[in-house]
């Protein structure tokens, strides 16, 4: 896809000093986007892929108060929400996908097999950081080569097993409360380059083009830590281990990091 890559070089490229502030602004005012809520002064941002994985405003997103709580961990849209029955999740209606497919992780997947899952998509006015749910042990990453497909909800509805095809990232959370959770980042068009907070060389692994595993050995991450960051639009998969958490909202609710997505279901 030719114009998938045209995409993401035009997000790397450097943008002239003089220009980035009014550019940044014309695509703010495009997409919605507020820049009331960025970390830095526009002109600091060199590139608009820079701009768009830009990092908030102390403060401009609070944790809800509520330790049983498990928070959103991106800003977006819920485009699904339910529980994986039989190893399947929904893409969109009338459309499925496997779990396995998605995490490429058969003795993992078996252990998320009828567990509740949410779909975030992320637009290009959204903020494009995503963070941890709860408290966890960051067990690793799982890089997934594959396509550059666009993932808003018109292509979603319309392409069979888009976020099971196109390149990816699973994060692999251990929690005490929770057992295992797998947050996957699904890249979009010319997006092909997920930054992750804990493995700092991983915006060149998909040069590789093989699926790679990083695995941790005591890394923790507290509720709200930052995971990774998107270039452009892009959506996140949390799937959770059965029985453990009761997941709220309904399909088209936007959403933003730091609210609370469901609750720890008691022992």
């Amino acid at each position: 896809m030719a114009w998938a890559t045209l995409v993401g070089l035009g997000a790397r490229a450097r943008v002239p000093s003089p220009l980035r502030k009014p550019a940044y602004r014309a695509f703010a005012r495009a997409v919605g986007a507020d820049l009331g809520e960025a970390e830095l002064d526009l002109g600091a941002y060199d590139s608009f892929g820079d701009f768009f994985a830009r990092k908030l405003r102390p403060g401009v997103r609070p944790i809800v108060d509520d330790a049983t709580a498990v928070i959103m961990p991106c800003d977006g849209v819920i485009a699904a929400l339910g529980v994986a029955t039989g190893g399947e999740l929904i893409q969109a209606k009338g459309l499925n996908y496997r779990l396995e497919d998605l995490v490429v992780d058969h003795e993992r997947a078996s252990r998320l097999e009828g567990g509740a899952y949410t779909t975030i998509y992320l637009s290009p006015r959204d903020y494009h950081r995503v963070h941890a749910p709860v408290d966890a042990r960051l067990l690793g990453y799982d890089y997934v080569p594959g396509e550059l497909w666009p993932v808003n909800p018109r292509i979603a509805a319309r392409r069979p097993e888009l976020l099971s095809r196109n390149e990816r990232v699973v994060i692999w959370l251990d929690s005490p409360s929770l057992g295992l959770i797998a947050v996957v980042m699904v890249a979009a068009v010319g997006v092909g380059n997920i930054r992750l907070a804990h493995a700092p060389d991983s915006v060149t692994w998909r040069s590789a083009g093989e699926l790679r595993r990083i695995e941790l050995v005591d890394k923790h991450v507290a509720r709200g830590d930052e995971l990774g960051a998107f270039r452009l639009g892009s959506t996140v998969v949390m799937v959770f281990e059965p029985g453990r958490v009761a997941l709220a909202g309904e399909i088209g609710q936007p959403v933003r990091f730091g609210e609370r997505l469901g609750q720890r279901t008691p022992a």
